[in-house]
């Protein structure tokens, strides 16, 4: 039993991660109506910046907020691609847009990376932070899940409360109505995509330690991701969150059991599919009757 409970720990780390790209994937969605599958891939660019500046004898923190500033805009850069150039596209256009773009910088970040060999990722944040029942909670995994909650409640409470929120709400909801009001439409959307990539960045540089950290593998974290905000059905930052830390915590006790141990990567899209049927069953009821 303890052993079951140090392995779910264990997956706080990852799942703090998790629960923050997922409430980023439902900001760009809700905000910029784009599914971004971009997302995890442009925070790789970040977090390999800041890993090749420190190898190079760069201090960490310097490295890291450099990291960052990549990843941010490498954000902006294919925001402004889907803002400019597809602007008058539907959700599936923008979507096809950022998958190939996805497998642009996938084939480019291997190429000048090294490929599939994983990088030396420092830690960020190292230590034990907390013990409850003789179980360490780490530092790292108390930062994840801090962060996690904090963007949560933010981002509720700056689009509910503040007149630049109004004004992504707006945006979100009547793109033409709000640019026809004098809001700026271009770049609202402009800094949705780089407060994303920003915290994704961030949030990848904080679970790297923890993977295979090669560019290839943070950048297919965007499944975890996507299953955290379909768990909110791209819509409740509150229930990404909670999703993304019970994904990581399922993977933490997947890999506590040695046959399931090689499997734990297939979690997200088990729960990708499970959401998926479980939206469906009103229609497959339908049908049956």
């Amino acid at each position: 039993m303890n052993a079951l409970l140090t392995s779910a720990v264990a997956g706080l780390s990852a799942g703090g991660a998790y629960a923050i790209l997922g409430v980023c994937v439902v900001f760009t969605y809700r905000l910029v109506a784009v599914v971004n599958f971009t997302a995890t891939a442009l925070g790789a660019v970040g977090a390999f910046s800041m890993v090749l500046l420190s190898e190079r004898g760069l201090p960490l923190l310097p490295a890291t907020l450099i990291g960052i500033a990549v990843g941010t805009f490498a954000s902006v850069a294919v925001g402004f691609i889907t803002t400019v150039w597809f602007s008058g596209a539907n959700q599936s256009v923008k979507a096809a847009v950022t998958a190939a773009i996805l497998v642009c910088i996938v084939a480019l970040g291997l190429r000048f990376t090294g490929g599939q060999h994983p990088r030396a990722f420092p830690d960020l944040v190292g230590g034990a932070g907390l013990s409850i029942a003789n179980v360490i909670i780490t530092k790292a995994s108390l930062l994840a899940i801090g962060l996690a909650l904090l963007l949560t409640i933010a981002v509720e409470q700056f689009l509910a409360r503040t007149r630049t929120g109004l004004q992504l709400r707006a945006l979100s909801e009547r793109p033409m109505a709000a640019e026809l009001l004098g809001i700026r439409v271009r770049w609202l959307a402009l800094g949705v995509w780089g407060v994303s990539g920003a915290v994704t960045c961030f949030a990848l540089m904080l679970v790297a330690p923890l993977r295979s950290p090669d560019f290839g593998s943070l950048s297919l974290l965007v499944v975890p991701a996507f299953a955290a905000a379909l768990i909110g059905s791209f819509r409740s930052f509150r229930i990404a969150l909670i999703g993304g830390i019970v994904i990581g915590i399922i993977e933490g006790i997947a890999s506590g059991f040695v046959g399931l141990n090689q499997y734990r990567a297939a979690v997200p899209f088990i729960v990708i599919l499970v959401v998926l049927l479980w939206s469906q069953r009103g229609a497959r009821w339908d049908e049956a009757r």
